[in-house]
């Protein structure tokens, strides 16, 4: 294919994807949000947004290809070292600005939003404006700024905003700590490989651990993993997996049931079985009670569909004969030692009719290679990278960060470990899920 033929097909691409993202906001809310709206669409909300999201992978893809074959070499790698979007973020969610503007529909001058939030006035606007640029947050008049649907999400009471507390904020956030960890780690000699004893993010914390730990609330990562659930539109399998079929399901490392109450309430039929550590049981109860799930909730408890039960998965040995075993975003956060582990308690408790499902970012390599066998994940139209480039740029920033934060990594091969056997794959889009049976 001529270089002028790929960007004639990238600028197809770019053309059929968007007019696909927009078909899905119209079907599911008869309107479409542009980057003024101030308000969410009901689509944001939405559990199954998989055709939207596999629609915006393309979009989001073939533009960056676009864009890096069109610009000069100097104008995109230094758009790439140049990237303070995480620390404006991270000020954003920290002074709560999100909330405040909330207030003022119309817009507060920064003069007297500094005043609230306690920032300079000049630094401010700065930072809003280069926010305001990537689209969060929206300047109406001279240094009048008000919210936008971007910016809602950044709000504290949002669940991916503790997510971006978790990012941008949080001693743990991959971004804020990458370098002062790398740099204490190399400067203590070590080596930052994914098969080392410690993280560069654990031995910075090991040496303050006390503040790290006080700084850290349980309630706002477990709302953050709610959050992460929104971002990667992972509870779509509640929807795109066949349970008619199943009629048991462990949810291992379950938090405080941000899938099993969700799966509950949608297939009756099911009863679940939500497995974690101790602690975090005890919150996922006193959760129930406080119908953090909704009246819902309620009747599924009392129909008595849906137990939660203590566990280490390291250590301990798992409920026995499941028809389903579900695992999500729980082994990217381990080394290859201790996923053996888990794999291999998982395969004790399975039966013959089991599965296991391992929901996670499945990475793919950039270059082009034989097409293989189908195994249910989807393929971008040439001359996209294999692995819709920026369009799947979240996989590649969580495997970084689960690289920093404790040697983890996101899963590149379909390799049946710990006698499982891969039988297909479910594309949700930004995830994948992965099923496997007894080998």
């Amino acid at each position: 294919m001529s270089a002028e033929a790929q960007l004639e097909a990238f600028l197809d691409i770019i053309s059929s994807s968007a007019r696909r993202a927009i078909a899905e906001y119209k079907k599911a809310g008869n309107s479409i949000p542009t980057i003024n709206s101030t308000e969410f669409h009901p689509l944001d909300s939405a559990i199954d947004t998989v055709e939207l999201k596999k629609a915006i992978r393309l979009l989001e893809g073939t533009c960056q290809q676009l864009c890096a074959s069109l610009a000069p070499p100097q104008h995109t790698i230094v758009n790439l070292a140049k990237c303070f979007d995480w620390a404006c973020l991270g000020i954003a969610h920290r002074k709560r600005i999100a909330d405040v503007l909330d207030k003022h529909l119309k817009g507060l001058h920064v003069n007297k939003l500094s005043q609230v939030v306690g920032l300079d006035d000049d630094q401010l606007a700065r930072v809003l404006r280069f926010l305001g640029s990537k689209g969060c947050f929206s300047e109406v008049d001279k240094d009048v700024f008000a919210n936008n649907r971007l910016s809602l999400v950044t709000k504290n009471t949002n669940n991916t905003g503790c997510l971006i507390y978790r990012i941008t904020v949080s001693p743990a956030g991959p971004e804020s700590t990458y370098h002062t960890c790398a740099s204490e780690a190399q400067g203590d000699g070590r080596k930052l490989l994914r098969f080392i004893d410690i993280s560069p993010c654990l031995y910075l914390i090991s040496q303050v651990p006390s503040q790290f730990f006080k700084s850290e609330q349980e309630q706002i990562f477990h709302k953050a993993m709610i959050g992460v659930g929104e971002v990667t539109g992972s509870l779509s399998i509640i929807y795109q997996y066949p349970w008619n079929g199943v009629s048991t399901v462990c949810d291992i490392g379950c938090s405080i049931g941000t899938f099993g109450i969700p799966l509950a309430k949608a297939h009756r039929h099911l009863k679940i079985t939500n497995q974690d550590l101790e602690n975090v049981i005890i919150e996922a109860r006193e959760a129930m009670r406080l119908q953090a799930w909704g009246n819902e909730a309620q009747d599924v408890l009392q129909e008595q569909r849906v137990d939660f039960v203590a566990l280490n998965f390291l250590e301990e040995a798992l409920v026995s004969g499941k028809d389903v075993y579900y695992l999500r975003f729980i082994l990217h956060d381990w080394p290859d030692t201790e996923v053996l582990i888990i794999l291999r308690n998982l395969r004790k408790a399975m039966g013959p009719h089991s599965r296991l499902l391992i929901h996670e970012h499945v990475l793919i390599d950039t270059y082009h290679s034989d097409p293989t066998e189908d195994v249910g994940i989807d393929v971008p139209p040439e001359p996209m990278l294999p692995n819709f480039g920026a369009g799947s740029a979240n996989l590649y920033s969580t495997d970084l960060g689960m690289l920093v934060l404790n040697n983890g990594k996101e899963l590149s091969t379909l390799a049946a470990t710990a006698g499982l056997r891969f039988e297909r794959a479910y594309d949700f889009g930004c995830t994948v899920v992965l099923e496997f049976s007894l080998a």
